[in-house]
C-alpha cells in the first residue's frame, strides 16, 4: 500500500505558449478556431501526396486540419489582445505567428476582426446604435 505523499500526482499542465515578442506567458482569450483546407495545394503543403490531397478534397469538399488553429491571446507586457495562428509542433510545444488576413477565410465560426468587407459603413454604424429610433433617426424633407 502506498502512502498518499509518495503517490505520483497527475495534474494538468498549462500550455507553454509564450509571446514571440516579449517572451512572457500568454493567456488565452478565446476558444480555438480550427482551420480547414478547401484546395488540394493546402493539403500538399502539409505533407499529403498530390493524388491523396486531390481525392480528399474531391470527396469531402473541405478537410479539417488538426494541430493548427487561430486563437486570441492576452499579453501582459503589451496590455493587448492579438490573434495568432498556432501550430502544434510536438506534444507540448507550439509555434505562434500573427494571424494573416488570408487565414480568416479558412476558419469556421469566427468573425473577422476588421468586420465583414461586404457590409457598408452605414450598416456598421447603425448596428452599433444603442437605441432604435425608427423613422426619427432619419432626417425627412418636409
Amino acid at each position: 500500500m502506498q502512502d498518499k505523499c509518495v503517490k505520483k500526482r497527475h495534474r494538468s499542465k498549462r500550455r507553454s505558449i509564450y509571446c514571440p515578442i516579449h517572451d512572457c506567458y500568454l493567456d488565452s482569450m478565446s476558444k480555438k478556431y480550427y482551420l480547414f483546407a478547401d484546395r488540394p495545394e493546402q493539403l500538399e503543403a502539409r505533407g499529403f501526396g498530390r493524388l491523396a490531397a486531390k481525392l480528399s478534397i474531391d470527396f469531402h469538399t473541405t478537410v479539417s486540419i488538426t494541430g493548427e488553429w487561430l486563437e486570441s491571446f492576452w499579453c501582459d507586457r503589451c496590455q493587448r489582445t492579438k490573434w495568432y495562428y498556432v501550430c502544434k509542433t510536438s506534444d507540448r510545444t507550439y509555434e505562434l505567428i500573427l494571424a494573416p488576413d488570408d487565414l480568416w477565410q479558412r476558419v469556421t465560426g469566427v468573425v473577422h476582426p476588421n468586420g465583414n468587407p461586404s457590409v457598408s459603413e452605414f450598416s456598421r454604424r447603425e448596428a452599433r446604435v444603442k437605441q432604435y429610433q425608427g423613422v426619427k433617426a432619419f432626417i425627412t424633407i418636409r
